[in-house]
């Protein structure tokens, strides 16, 4: 597999892999239960991934 697809994996496994590790109420982080800040989080930085792999993606060059 290239280097785009494993960075797209990466969003997934942080949302439905860390749910294991991540479902608990206590701490609240920014007023929210952790599990809600969790999936927040991956969100977030599912964003910056996806714009990270269409720079690194080939077919997204520009032909002269």
């Amino acid at each position: 597999m290239r280097l785009i697809h494993w960075i797209a994996i990466l969003p997934f496994i942080g949302m439905f892999g860390g749910l294991v590790f991540a479902n608990k109420v206590e701490p609240y982080v920014l007023g929210m239960p952790f599990l809600m800040f969790w999936i927040l989080l991956w969100v977030l930085i599912t964003s910056p991934l996806m714009a990270l792999i269409y720079k690194l993606d080939p077919a997204n060059k520009e032909e002269n």
